[in-house]
């Protein structure tokens, strides 16, 4: 990368992530603006343009890939970084073809991630997890993750998102009107 990327955009719906990002970067000399959802992200790189972006690829009912094509727009030279703890193929695929620069399951480490901006770690440190590595996501809200995937990959056609996962579409149906609760905070 020509220049170091000295300003940033973090997207995530997890505040306990951004916030530990947002610091953890800050030591390192990397500045960064958080948002927790599409419509805040647009807003906060729209005044000002950033370097880098960091999305989430699910944001609440929300998909960061969504992100990638106004971003881009609004700074061609932006590296656009996407993060998910639902990593998989087809989902990396689509986002490096809507333009994201790199794909990088969580939790990433710091050295991952300046990796992937081009920058270097000068200080050489252990490398260092974003998120508690205790924290694990529990099975209800993987399998709503894994059914919000191939929804989207039917363009919201439940007969033939249950023939892509294997099941009844009364069946995905049921599911799709239980939305697992958010991820608990391990601190609280």
């Amino acid at each position: 990368m020509n220049a170091p990327a000295t300003h940033g955009l973090l997207v995530d719906d997890d505040p306990l992530y951004l916030r530990t990002l947002q610091r953890t970067l800050a030591r390192r000399g990397i500045d960064a603006v958080t948002a927790a959802d599409i419509a805040g992200a647009l807003q906060l790189a729209a005044q000002s343009p950033p370097a880098f972006a960091l999305i989430d690829l699910k944001l609440g009912s929300e998909s960061g890939l969504n992100l990638i094509q106004p971003l881009r727009e609004l700074r061609q030279d932006m590296r656009i970084l996407l993060v998910t703890g639902y990593a998989s193929i087809a989902t990396a695929v689509e986002a490096i073809k809507l333009g994201a620069d790199d794909y990088l399951p969580k939790p990433a480490t710091v050295q991952m991630i300046l990796r992937a901006l081009g920058e270097e770690d000068e200080g050489g440190e252990e490398p260092e997890e974003i998120e508690p590595p205790d924290s694990m996501t529990p099975i209800s809200r993987l399998q709503w993750e894994h059914i919000q995937q191939a929804m989207h990959e039917t363009g919201g056609n439940v007969s033939a998102a249950a023939r892509l996962l294997g099941m009844h579409r009364r069946s995905l149906q049921r599911k799709l009107t239980k939305r697992p609760s958010p991820e608990r905070d391990p601190n609280r």
